[in-house]
């Protein structure tokens, strides 16, 4: 039996059995709950590892569970939902969901990002020993000195650029949106801190991202915001 507890928050019976007997045929040990207010006692009572939430529940909408749950819990929040304009994703990642999933869903998509987060966990779980010293492929941070290096050489970058960079690597595999990025580095989020912000990922990426056609630490989520992938 797999140690992981996740809870499933559906009102949809039939994505709800989809979604347990996936969990079941992985190992996963599941609680379920089909509104909000069970979807935060739940969450209360058994301390999951990991919520899948959907936003359109009966009672509550799925942005303010987030928001309720995040004021004294930090449990990874995988959203599946119907919506899929860009303003139902910010407003839920900004509440503090860790990733969403637009239905219809594969299965093997649920899967690979339960995978995802059950990494992220691990890490941030690790010794202190990690915690000073961050380690992705070539990429290494030592929080410690303030001094970041690829593929051992150290990189020589501005204030603003080592902020951005040690706020994606603690978040390694959770998209960040542009408005928290911008509140967490500037404190604030206006327009011109967004424009900013585009102008300094480019400038990162190009000291980091070295002779690579294709992004191997940062993605961009257009009209989203940047995720630190895990490079194995």
């Amino acid at each position: 039996m797999n140690k992981w507890l996740i809870l499933a928050v559906e009102d949809d019976l039939p994505v709800l059995n989809l979604i347990t007997t996936t969990l079941k045929s992985q190992g996963y040990r599941y609680l379920t709950a089909e509104n909000g207010e069970a979807a935060i006692m739940e969450t209360a009572s058994h301390n999951p590892d990991i919520v899948l939430l959907d936003l359109g529940l009966p009672d509550l909408d799925g942005v303010e569970v987030i928001r309720r749950i995040r004021s004294w819990s930090n449990v990874p929040i995988i959203v599946i939902s119907a919506r899929s304009e860009d303003s139902d994703k910010i407003d839920a990642l900004d509440a503090g969901a860790d990733d969403y999933l637009t239905k219809p869903f594969s299965v093997e998509e649920l899967l690979a990002r339960l995978r995802v987060t059950q990494r992220r966990l691990a890490l941030m779980q690790g010794s202190e020993a990690r915690d000073a010293v961050y380690q992705n492929g070539e990429l290494r941070i030592d929080y410690a000195s303030g001094c970041a290096y690829f593929k051992n050489e150290e990189l020589h970058l501005t204030p603003i650029e080592y902020k951005l960079l040690c706020l994606l690597a603690k978040n390694t595999g959770k998209v960040l949106t542009h408005k928290y990025i911008t509140q967490s580095v500037w404190g604030s989020s206006w327009e011109n801190d967004v424009a900013s912000l585009r102008v300094f990922m480019a400038t990162l990426r190009k000291k980091l991202e070295k002779g690579q056609d294709a992004p191997r630490y940062i993605q961009t989520h257009i009209g989203v915001g940047y995720r630190m992938l895990r490079v194995e």
